[in-house]
């Protein structure tokens, strides 16, 4: 199999949440692992049980400005992902994505390297098809207060393909859904993780609108296995492809299983709808079952009793 080879791949954002899993699964590969990280909203803590690892290299780089390494694959996850840290430096933001981009791409053509993107089912928008599928080009606010990280990631799909057509680059792009485990930063204002710190801590749980809106959500082991199988299929195949979980669960929903597994008193505090917040998400997965082989094992129930000892270890460290 060619992806047992020996290689050297670099991974951007490599201290945050996706990106520490997935060095520690290259590590498990035998591969040289570069993680390429400014540290924004990725934490040396994420990678610390890697720092021993002689095949384990860590560079505190800001993609925003050009890198020269050689490497043979390159894994770009370099972006804040969650409402609360895009939004706090919108303009950054944007420029993670595209300068990001630029000079990702322009390491992975200057040393001939496969290239992967973390794109986001955020491409979509607040959808007007459902579940989305690929082909669906998304319905999408340029202007709102989600747009930087939006249009951003759409911006360097577009610059991926173009890089493509333009230069044979070999490339890869994942459209990543709701996502959650372990490493998730306790306070990035992602769903998963505000509701079981809150529960944790016996608080009012936080549902925006009535939470009747829905989200797929997929275990990080799962994830990173379709990352690997992605990387690995045929440069003609460059996606992009939709990777999440299909089984779909109302916000509400996802609050009482969490009150549930963590033995909470909390009650459910309803406050207004943020703007743009999508409705519906659930990802169409045909694509990555017939060109990857991949759908996810580890269900919501399953997923969380993995996650929740992770954040009751992080308040009993004192974290609030």
């Amino acid at each position: 199999m060619e992806y047992h080879l020996l290689k050297q791949i670099a991974v951007t954002g490599g201290a945050g949440f996706l990106g520490s899993h997935l060095c520690r699964r290259l590590l498990d590969e035998g591969h040289n692992v570069i993680c390429v990280d400014n540290f924004f909203t990725g934490t040396k803590d994420n990678i610390l049980p890697l720092m021993d690892n002689n095949r384990f290299e860590v560079l505190r780089h800001d993609v925003t400005f050009p890198l020269y390494i050689e490497v043979d694959e390159i894994y770009n996850l370099a972006c804040p992902a969650s409402p609360v840290h895009y939004q706090h430096d919108p303009v950054q933001t944007t420029k993670t994505s595209v300068h990001g981009a630029i000079n990702m791409l322009g390491l992975a053509k200057r040393v001939k390297a496969r290239i992967f993107q973390a794109s986001t089912s955020e491409v979509y928008g607040d959808p007007q098809v459902h579940p989305q599928t690929e082909a669906y080009w998304g319905h999408v606010n340029p202007i709102g207060y989600r747009s930087c990280y939006d249009e951003g990631k759409r911006c360097a799909e577009t610059l991926f393909f173009d890089y493509r057509r333009q230069h044979n680059l070999r490339i890869k792009v994942a459209r990543i859904f709701n996502t959650y485990g372990p490493n998730m930063h306790p306070n990035d204002g992602r769903v998963v993780s505000n509701f079981i710190m809150q529960a944790l801590q016996d608080r009012p749980i936080t549902i925006y609108g009535d939470g009747s809106q829905s989200r797929s959500f997929c275990y990080v082991d799962d994830l990173i296995e379709a990352f690997l199988r992605l990387m690995a299929t045929p440069d003609d195949f460059t996606g992009p492809v939709n990777l999440g979980n299909p089984n779909e669960f109302t916000i509400r929903e996802l609050a009482e299983k969490v009150i549930s597994l963590t033995n909470s008193r909390s009650n459910l505090d309803y406050r207004p709808l943020p703007q743009d917040d999508p409705a519906q998400r659930r990802p169409d997965i045909a694509l990555a079952r017939e060109k990857l082989g991949w759908e996810p094992k580890i269900q919501l129930e399953e997923g969380l009793k993995r996650t929740i000892p992770y954040f009751e270890n992080l308040l009993a460290a004192g974290a609030r």
